[in-house]
């Protein structure tokens, strides 16, 4: 009898993780399966696994992060690859060297994975034209975020036990974050109901085709949610004055103690990071034991393992 396929058979269909956008529930939940092997891995002594022995992962970061590329570059690690973090600041690129140049240049020196952060929406996709090797998005842009998105989903089902029918309230700076959109098409892909809450300034034009609810006020907004997952104010994405002052984005928009009492009294929070506090989250909550924007960074780490895992299926043997 021939012996069932691993999980990573079925956790990605490509060699490429882009975006959410196009996975199956399926995918979704067997990838969410593997991180939580990866969370056991990452509790112990012994920390190291040698599935991608012998690889190279290169994280290639346009942009600054802290997050999500010690995540990545950890994750690579304890999966047995060689990790090298690319500094964009010292590289050709300051010297106009193009992406695809870059990507080249990079490809020539045969590396396993990419793993690419990028200012601008479709960049990591380009890029992954145009080089041999598995490709991650590790955010590009306005555009999509997509293990941001699947350890989001790792952190609730791990205190919620099922995502489905799960009331999630996504608040803040809707328009310019690439994470509410890789979370709102995870979220509806798994069967939750899905809400933004930002001020009209902050919620891009047609966000409710995404098979979302809309709110302008955060008492609605937050009504017998079961997450309140709330969004960094991105001013290095705006061109012009979106809100009037922070001041006053905080005393309507800012989740604090009173904001959270309209949600369930079960309620959990969430935040991406980096926390600007006392603009959209009050200490307060951001500490408080209804918070689980520690365990998010925990689980950046084992989600990312099993993506790099999953993707270990695709690269070839020879």
């Amino acid at each position: 009898m021939n012996a069932p396929p691993p999980p990573t058979a079925i956790a990605l269909p490509n060699r490429h993780l882009l975006g959410i956008e196009g996975m199956s529930a399926a995918e979704i939940l067997a990838l969410l399966d593997l991180a939580e092997e990866a969370v056991e891995v990452s509790r112990q002594i012994e920390k190291k696994k040698t599935v991608l022995r012998g690889r190279t992962q290169i994280n290639l970061f346009f942009e600054a992060s802290t997050r999500t590329q010690s995540s990545f570059e950890l994750a690579g690690k304890r999966l047995g690859a060689d990790v090298m973090n690319m500094a964009v600041a010292n590289s050709a690129v300051k010297k106009g060297e193009t992406l695809i140049d870059t990507a080249m240049t990079l490809n020539a020196m045969r590396p396993d994975i990419l793993v690419v952060r990028h200012h601008a929406a479709g960049a990591v996709e380009l890029l992954a034209q145009k080089v041999s090797c598995s490709v991650i998005n590790a955010g590009d842009g306005v555009h999509e975020h997509p293990t941001q998105a699947l350890l989001d989903a790792l952190t609730i089902r791990r205190h919620k036990g099922a995502i489905d029918q799960l009331t999630v309230a996504i608040c803040g700076d809707i328009a310019h974050s690439r994470v509410a959109r890789s979370n709102i098409l995870l979220l509806n892909a798994l069967g939750a109901r899905v809400r933004v809450v930002g001020p009209s300034t902050l919620l891009p034009t047609g966000i409710e085709r995404l098979g979302v609810d809309v709110f302008t006020d955060m008492r609605s907004g937050l009504a017998d949610a079961d997450i309140v997952m709330m969004l960094r104010l991105q001013r290095e994405r705006m061109e012009g004055s979106f809100v009037p002052s922070v001041r006053e984005y905080f005393h309507f928009f800012g989740l604090d103690e009173a904001k959270l009492a309209w949600a369930k009294p079960d309620a959990l929070v969430m935040h991406p990071g980096p926390m600007n506090r006392g603009v959209e989250i009050d200490s307060a909550v951001a500490d408080g034991r209804r918070s689980l924007i520690g365990e998010q960074v925990e689980m950046g780490v084992a989600v990312r393992m099993a993506v790099l895992e999953a993707l270990a299926a695709h690269l070839p043997n020879a």
